[in-house]
């Protein structure tokens, strides 16, 4: 029997990275001692009155259907907070509740996208967005962030690869897999394009509450810019919800409407307790992410601090974030050989930086998201694994 064209869209390197991360939890659920580092699911436990929240729901019988595109009280949350972040207009028209960002990714995805189309993804980005772009028949465009420029735009790189059918931009900042933060100028350089071009920005802003110094912007507040934008986040990272699968999409109330209809026929509306836990997580968001942010901004000192002292290995300092990039290339090994040796010799699993595109081809992306004892030791065991390093390391393994 045969498939649909679109599983081939789909498939893969984006998919096929995550074979390494796969392994070490089979490896982990057979008993052996891995340091799983190779996702962005923190350690830490949702914060008690967002479970309450949900528990009371419960216990008052919330557990039927709720209007597709969310409850009018979580969508009002959401954009009272992006309102006072941002200083932009928001109401509740402008916002969809969505199953996490990865769903209002596709959904955005397939809002503004469709067969003949391109779109432009500013690379390194997260795994997912190739096949999220193709999902819809549109064709993805690479520009690349150079590691030479410390993974940032660059304007130029942009403008050249802008044809006639480009619709539509992908960004994330803070960037997944480097923790860059764009700044405001780097930013109203991005909308001026956008701006000339007539092309939608769809911002993927879900590490925006974890920035460590300074603040976030988002690109929707520019000039000329919420009428063009898809901004899309969620509590996964900022409240460690990530198994809640709370997020949304804020944008033109127009777009909204679409994304309801899509609603109606796939995802059909999130459970009413998880709605009502995510107003306690957005209405007392500065109180309950505040811990949180300086628990990673500790292990991210922690962590630079121990891999900087290994003299084969470059170490990126992220701006927010959960993730640190690693330049391996000192070691002789290939990004993706270094991380599968890893994985094999010290148990140890890291994602390989290429997933993210060939801009992040040298580099490994490692989660700071278990506790400081376990950080120290999977740091340890890095430092090992480069010692031993040989000549002979590269034919070992399967899979490269």
């Amino acid at each position: 029997m045969e498939f649909s064209s679109r599983v081939e869209r789909i498939g893969g390197e984006g998919a096929e990275a995550w074979a390494i991360h796969e392994q070490a939890l089979a490896a982990q659920a057979r008993g052996e001692d891995v340091r799983v580092l190779s996702v962005g699911d923190p350690d830490l436990a949702t914060p008690a009155p967002i479970v309450e929240r949900a528990q009371q729901a419960l216990a008052d019988g919330d557990t039927h259907y709720t209007p597709g595109l969310g409850e009018h009280e979580l969508r009002c949350a959401v954009a009272r907070r992006f309102a006072a972040q941002s200083g932009q207009t928001v109401g509740a028209e402008h916002v969809g509740i969505v199953s996490g960002a990865q769903n209002g990714l596709f959904f955005t995805s397939m809002l503004l996208l469709g067969p003949g189309d391109e779109a432009l993804m500013l690379c390194p980005a997260y795994v997912t967005y190739e096949a999220t772009i193709a999902a819809s028949g549109a064709t993805p465009v690479i520009v690349d962030m150079p590691a030479a420029n410390g993974f940032r735009p660059e304007p130029e790189a942009i403008e050249a690869a802008i044809t006639p059918r480009t619709r539509a931009l992908f960004l994330t900042t803070p960037n997944n897999p480097t923790g860059a933060v764009l700044g405001p100028d780097e930013l109203e350089a991005i909308a001026d394009i956008a701006r000339r071009h007539d092309l939608w920005i769809v911002s993927d802003e879900v590490y925006g509450e974890l920035v460590f110094d300074g603040r976030h912007h988002s690109i929707a507040a520019l000039p000329g810019m919420a009428e063009r934008t898809v901004t899309v986040s969620s509590l996964s990272k900022s409240h460690a919800m990530t198994g809640w699968r709370s997020g949304w999409l804020i944008a033109p109330p127009a777009l909204i409407a679409h994304a309801e209809n899509l609603a109606l026929c796939s995802l059909y509306g999130l459970p009413g307790f998880v709605q009502k836990a995510a107003c306690t997580a957005i209405d007392r968001a500065d109180e309950l992410i505040a811990e949180h942010r300086d628990i990673f901004r500790q292990r991210r000192d922690h962590v630079v601090g121990r891999l900087d002292a290994i003299e084969t290995l470059r170490v990126l300092r992220p701006e927010a974030g959960m993730f640190t990039m690693i330049d391996v290339r000192g070691t002789g090994l290939s990004s993706t050989e270094f991380a599968w040796h890893l994985l094999e010799h010290q148990r140890v699993s890291v994602l390989d930086g290429a997933a993210f595109g060939r801009s992040a081809s040298g580099y490994v992306r490692l989660s700071y998201t278990l506790d400081e004892d376990r950080l120290d030791e999977a740091c340890e065991r890095i430092a090992a694994f480069c010692r031993t390093i040989d000549s002979t390391a590269r034919e070992e393994s399967p899979h490269v």
